[in-house]
């Protein structure tokens, strides 16, 4: 059976079992004795924007709106003379509104032969092999520290955030900045449902094709996914933790925001908010243009060359972070422009 898991959970596990492995474990045990709640309990951030800043919140929306192909999460893609094939927009998350597969979903599935997910192999085993020979993407070693680059206040709110993954404060220092980020984006609550078992969205998915005998293969490698992180220019990776900085203590809320934006079928509003929220901060949208080019551009074109093998030969369901489909440098507009026809389903 795969061992998908979120992203980030893995990344963090396989930190804690290279750095200091009797902590992490301890951790790990403490978690999975939680009984955490069947759903965390967030609010939606765009719904307080409307009600404080409305022009701002409509700007968010229209460009949500204008960036194209946000109204759906199920996409058909076909081809003459090859099965029928779906692409599959997830979140990484383990909430059941998300978990819960609709009909349509089940459906797409049943008919396809091959999953083809954003990384197949996140076992333990694999993400400590890929992070120990990625070091230097991790870790300074050039005589920086992470320390030097933040306010006391902020660099206290760092070693907070690592101590509480497990890991010792002072270790906070050596990090790059991308990797805490990553941290910032996982709630205590995400963080306990997970460790005690629960599934994300993209491990349902595979569940869910497994039990109907899929085969399951990997648009990209971890060390790809990492090296893309690391990409993004560290002065726009200081810039954009220290908005997350400024939200540590609403990751819950953060998370709902994304939740609604997926069922809302609203997702190219999700950047245009990050910016906004940004901007309340004093940083400048162009401290987002390196994410979005090494994490969105570039790795919607590396998935897109992957997954064409794959539908040129048809029936294969394909399910990749919904942030990946919108816009002109999506996958929906990317396969069509590959020759495929792209169909919303719901």
């Amino acid at each position: 059976m795969l061992k998908l898991r979120s992203h980030l959970v893995m990344t963090v596990a396989a930190i804690l079992a290279l750095i200091s492995p009797s902590r992490a474990a301890g951790a790990a045990e403490a978690d999975a004795k939680a009984s955490p709640a069947t759903q965390c309990q967030g609010h939606d951030m765009l719904v307080e924007l409307a009600a404080k800043s409305p022009d701002v919140y409509r700007r968010v929306v229209d460009e949500g709106r204008a960036l194209g192909n946000t109204d759906a999460v199920l996409w058909k893609i076909e081809k003459p003379g090859a099965p029928t094939s779906y692409l599959f927009g997830t979140m990484h998350l383990s909430d059941t509104r998300l978990t819960t597969l609709s009909t349509g979903v089940k459906d797409a599935i049943r008919q396809t032969k091959t999953l083809a997910l954003e990384v197949a192999d996140l076992s333990d085993s694999a993400m400590t092999t890929a992070m120990s020979k990625a070091a230097d993407l991790i870790v300074y070693k050039d005589g920086q520290t992470l320390q030097n680059k933040l306010t006391p206040q902020e660099y206290a709110t760092v070693q907070a955030i690592v101590q509480k993954s497990g890991m010792p404060g002072e270790f906070a220092g050596m990090f790059k900045p991308w990797l805490v980020n990553m941290l910032l984006a996982l709630s205590d609550c995400e963080r306990k449902k997970m460790a005690a078992g629960a599934q994300v969205l993209d491990m349902r998915v595979a569940e869910e094709a497994q039990k109907n005998g899929a085969k399951v293969i990997g648009l990209e490698s971890i060390d790809q996914q990492l090296g893309a992180l690391a990409k993004v220019p560290d002065d726009q990776q200081i810039q954009m933790l220290k908005v997350g900085l400024k939200y540590a203590d609403r990751a819950d809320d953060m998370m709902e925001t994304l939740v609604q934006l997926y069922i809302k079928r609203q997702l190219g509003a999700a950047m245009p908010f990050q910016i906004a929220l940004a901007a309340e901060q004093g940083v400048p949208a162009s401290a987002f243009d390196g994410f979005k080019t090494s994490l969105l551009v570039d790795r919607n074109a590396k998935m897109r060359d992957a997954a064409k093998l794959l539908l040129d030969e048809g029936a294969v369901f394909i399910a990749i972070g919904a942030l990946h489909l919108p816009g002109p440098t999506g996958l929906v507009s990317l396969l069509r422009d590959a020759g495929f026809t792209v169909t919303a389903v719901e």
